[in-house]
């Protein structure tokens, strides 16, 4: 089996990748650029990647390739049709960021909630020094215990946001679905969680229904003037009304680990918030800690050696 793994540098240099148990020849690219796609899966039995798109003129190139092992939960880099059409097996990776993200998550509510970036850039700056006394009070500090939670999608990782939340004594709002009125007494609706949420996370993947589901008209119905989170997808979020939401007011913080161009280029609209202390941007790395990368990668393995048994798990195509 000739396997091709395309955007290895994906996956931190500690987090060991295992060999899988049967005959192979495993080839590793730290990165692939479009351009490169094609000739370098054109003799793969076997190919993974992390974001690098696969698309179906890349297919038509390989002519061996059985299966597409993705190294992540995300399939949105693979022609899924052109796959069924070829049928090629594709794979991915589930249930591994269960306490990363929901962590990621709570450290950047905790930043804004208390201004933990404003402090460290006031002491930094001598601030403390020229206050003369044991402390000063430049900026906010609010506790979540009694705030309300409000969380835009209900799967593990929302679930596990919503465990956490209630466990520091918040009210959690699991919020239906944009529009609908009618899904039960255990979602509230969406605008209503926007118009009551002291913070607000996404946890939903991205899709044409909800893609810039959060832009000028939805900041603008949120009353509490609630902190912001994006941990799940870029796109959710129309980008370019963050900025004028957090110079209106209308929300008093956020906090993106996702973007819709990864990485940024130097004229996103974020860029030009970096130097806000309510504002924070981290490089899509909730779902990264060591331990949710290990378990990604022996879940990797483990899908592809089902695969070559004849019994595919995980299957998404």
């Amino acid at each position: 089996m000739n396997i091709v793994f395309l955007d290895r540098d994906t996956l931190a240099p500690q987090i060991r990748l295992r060999e899988p148990g049967f005959a192979h020849r495993l080839t590793s690219h730290g990165r692939t650029a479009p351009p490169e796609v094609a000739a370098r899966i054109a003799d793969a039995d076997i190919v993974i990647t992390n974001k690098v798109k696969v698309d179906a003129t890349a297919l038509a190139a390989a002519p061996r390739l059985r299966c597409i092992a993705v190294a992540a939960t995300g399939t949105d880099p693979i022609d899924l049709a052109a796959c069924r059409q070829r049928g090629i097996v594709v794979t991915n990776i589930r249930q591994y960021a269960v306490n990363t993200v929901p962590e990621h998550t709570f450290a950047l509510i905790f930043a804004l909630r208390r201004s933990i970036c404003a402090w460290h850039d006031a002491v930094r700056a001598g601030r403390w020094q020229a206050a003369g006394q044991f402390c000063f009070f430049d900026h906010p500090i609010r506790d979540l215990a009694g705030a309300t939670l409000g969380v835009i999608g209900d799967g593990v990782l929302g679930q596990a946001v919503a465990a956490i939340g209630r466990s520091l004594g918040m009210r959690v709002l699991m919020a239906g679905f944009k529009g609908r009125h009618d899904q039960g007494a255990l979602y509230t609706p969406f605008d209503r969680v926007l118009a009551e949420a002291d913070v607000l996370t996404l946890h939903c993947p991205l899709l044409p229904e909800t893609r810039h589901m959060i832009g000028a008209p939805e900041f603008a119905a949120m009353r509490r003037k609630p902190l912001l989170v994006n941990t799940a997808r870029g796109g959710l979020v129309d980008e370019a009304a963050v900025g004028p939401a957090l110079q209106a007011g209308q929300i008093s913080g956020a906090a993106f680990d996702v973007v819709s161009v990864e990485p940024p280029p130097a004229d996103h609209p974020f860029m030009a918030l970096l130097h806000r202390p309510d504002f924070i941007l981290t490089p899509h790395v909730a779902w990264a800690s060591d331990e949710a990368m290990q378990t990604l990668a022996d879940q990797l393995v483990d899908n592809i050696e089902a695969f070559v048994r004849g019994q595919p798990v995980n299957v998404v195509a």
